[in-house]
């Protein structure tokens, strides 16, 4: 039994045996060429084709930021342009207003002192026509009265004429004093 357990002691499990060392090595070694000759060129393309892709995409995010924010600066300019304008025809039209205000309000002024005149002049008509028909009248009555009194006719149109200026001159002087002194 010595000597199994001397062949034992001598093939210990966990050294390995220089053959199978050397052969690890070499199976190694091979594995690392192709790896290094096949996998690794792939996986540095693919790594370098998603780094350029994002790459890419960043720039395009940012090509898209900028057009956004100058898409924005144009679109507060417009609106600021908009609003200004908005403002100076809001303000045309006050303006506007006022001067439409202030015509239509000189045309009624105008058209109300027409209307007056107008009305001034009706009754100055209706006045001197009136006045006339009373002096008719009044002429008339006194004529006929002068006659009564005085006994003779009146017939005559230039005897009654300037009896009747006569009388209302008198009547005219008599008033007029009398007005005056109340």
């Amino acid at each position: 039994m010595l000597k199994t357990e001397m062949v034992l002691a001598s093939e210990n499990p966990i050294i390995p045996d220089p053959s199978e060392l050397i052969l690890g090595i070499v199976a190694f070694l091979i594995l690392l060429f192709l790896l290094k000759k096949f996998v690794v060129p792939r996986f540095e393309a693919t790594y370098e084709e998603r780094a350029q892709k994002i790459e890419g995409g960043i720039e395009k995010a940012e090509k898209a930021q900028a057009e956004a924010e100058k898409a924005l600066s144009e679109y507060k300019a417009q609106l600021a342009d908009a609003r200004s304008e908005a403002a100076k025809i809001r303000d045309d039209a006050r303006l506007e207003a006022e001067q439409i205000k202030t015509e239509l309000r000189e045309q009624a002024e105008a058209e109300s002192q027409r209307i007056v005149a107008q009305g001034h002049a009706q009754l100055q008509a209706q006045k001197a026509q009136i006045i006339a028909e009373l002096r008719a009248e009044m002429g008339r009555n006194a004529v006929e009265l002068a006659g009564r009194i005085v006994g003779e006719s009146l017939e005559d149109e230039a005897r009654r004429r300037g009896t009747v200026d006569r009388f209302l001159s008198e009547l005219e002087t008599a008033g007029s004093s009398n007005g005056s002194g109340k």
